[in-house]
């Protein structure tokens, strides 16, 4: 905990954003750091709680300890606070600048919509581990002559090699894409969280003796049996990455995209990269000057709508088929849990009409090309109201409504019928195995991260993939000192 009456003498702060109209100019990140004092006193807001929610299962899936590095932060231990936060997890700037803080939402004090700010301390003492040079090459004592391959540099992928690194292990991760990241590079707006961030874990990793072998797509450059053949163990991290189809007419139309080739494009052209790209099309996409429609409510739609407003849109409309939210949940019915209430990115903030209970009828045009999105108000089931039919102008359209597994190409087209791949109630795709040995049905390969739970939260992919190095580690030498 930090100060004990800090929660009741010092009023919750976040960190500021830029004003919308300058943030849009460009592709960084727009928060405005906190000074070490302001953080000090956020941490100080951690109160006597008894049970920290925070940090359990319901708050935090690595399980930082959050009241722990509060209270260090709060009396100017920074290094020590740093230390502990890098226990738990091994990249927390991403996680304090993509996570959507369900910590906060457990926070005992979110019972009076007064949260500690964790994700603003967590971001600061992940920033501040940088400014103390504290995040170097830790490489491994002694050498374990063990050999690990892994499949995918998503955050599964990276957290799972720099812990069978620092084991020991000789570790070499094969990318599909030319730079590691995965999805974390290629999928996240650099405005939520610059790409040098990556490129510093990835110098430090190879410090620790992992070798990153990028544009190799496992699968098709190489197969998955060479892999299991010269390596002792191999772990299978790749993205969840196929677009759910919204089987909406019209989709065919020129200016309709699927989401997530949008904003890989845009990454590659902020890190000036060519935009040709494997499994997404390549010709450009651009929002100038355009009418833009979102089809979708979730993160990926908000990035849509992020990019598109900084690439020069003229108006940008998102439809949800979810009813509007509360403003406000009902606390005492879903408290410690993540709640559905009104929700604001600070890319909607930037100006996009939000459409809620709308459903999408289809894609129109002339010519084969995108003119309108003709949309209908929709009951509480989700089905048309008649009467309500209207049209949207549209010159680009974006589908973000999910994701629905990998691509069929790759690993699993390579392995066929010896991999066990399942398929959930919502027709995803998965790659069969528990969550605590992690192996598939192929001998010798592991996997973790979106492939085996589903697209989800990059905590979730840093936690799979310290628990599933933590099994080959465990299967490899009969033993391991790697938390779970």
């Amino acid at each position: 905990m930090g100060k004990v009456t800090g929660f009741l003498e010092i009023d919750r702060q976040v960190a500021k954003y830029q004003p919308a109209s300058d943030r849009i100019r460009h592709f960084r990140e727009f928060t405005i750091p906190m000074s070490d004092s302001e953080v000090a006193k956020q941490a100080a807001r951690c109160m006597d709680c008894g049970i920290p929610f925070c940090h359990g299962p319901t708050g935090c899936p690595i399980h930082n300890q959050i009241p722990d590095w509060n209270d260090l932060v709060y009396n100017g231990d920074w290094e020590e606070a740093i230390r502990n936060l890098h226990s738990t997890n091994n990249f927390p700037e991403f996680t304090g600048r993509i996570c959507p803080a369900p910590c906060e939402e457990a926070c005992t004090l979110n019972l009076e919509d007064i949260p500690v700010a964790i994700k603003t301390v967590e971001q600061a003492l992940a920033d501040k581990a940088y400014e103390m040079g504290y995040v170097v090459p830790r490489p491994a004592e002694r050498k374990t002559g063990k050999s690990v391959a892994v499949i995918g540099s998503g955050p599964a992928g990276m957290a799972a090699a720099q812990q069978l690194a620092r084991a020991g292990h000789d570790v070499h991760v094969y990318e599909r894409e030319s730079r590691p990241g995965g999805l974390m590079r290629y999928g996240i707006p650099d405005f939520k969280m610059e790409k040098h961030f990556i490129d510093r874990r990835a110098e430090q990793m190879e410090g620790e003796g992992v070798t990153f072998h990028c544009d190799v797509n496992v699968g098709v450059d190489v197969k998955v049996d060479e892999l299991l053949e010269k390596y002792d163990a191999t772990l299978y991290c790749g993205g969840s990455e196929k677009p759910r189809d919204a089987g909406i007419p019209g989709g065919d139309l020129q200016g309709v995209h699927d989401a997530m080739p949008y904003l890989v494009q845009q990454n590659k052209r902020v890190a000036r990269e060519n935009i040709d790209s494997v499994g997404w099309p390549s010709a450009p996409i651009l929002a100038g000057a355009k009418h833009v429609v979102v089809v979708g409510g979730g993160d990926t739609a908000s990035d849509c709508v992020g990019t598109a407003f900084r690439q020069g849109a003229v108006k940008v409309t998102q439809l949800d088929i979810r009813p509007q939210p509360p403003a406000k949940e009902d606390k005492m019915a879903v408290w410690p849990y993540w709640a559905t209430k009104m929700r604001t990115s600070s890319s909607q903030a930037e100006g996009a009409v939000r459409e809620f209970q709308v459903g999408t009828i289809a894609f129109v045009g002339e010519d084969g090309v995108l003119t309108g999105v003709k949309c209908c108000q929709v009951d509480d089931k989700r089905q048309p109201v008649a009467g309500t039919e209207f049209i949207i102008k549209a010159d680009l359209a974006f589908i973000a409504i999910g994701f629905r597994g990998p691509f069929d190409t790759g690993v699993i087209a390579d392995l066929g019928d010896r991999l066990d791949v399942g398929v959930d109630g919502r027709n995803s795709t998965f790659v069969t195995a528990d969550d605590i040995n992690y192996e598939t049905s192929v001998e010798g390969l592991w996997t973790a991260g979106d492939i085996r739970r589903g697209q989800s939260l990059v905590v979730w992919a840093i936690r799979e993939g310290r628990q599933a190095a933590r099994a080959i580690d465990l299967k490899l030498m009969g033993e391991t000192n790697l938390p779970r």
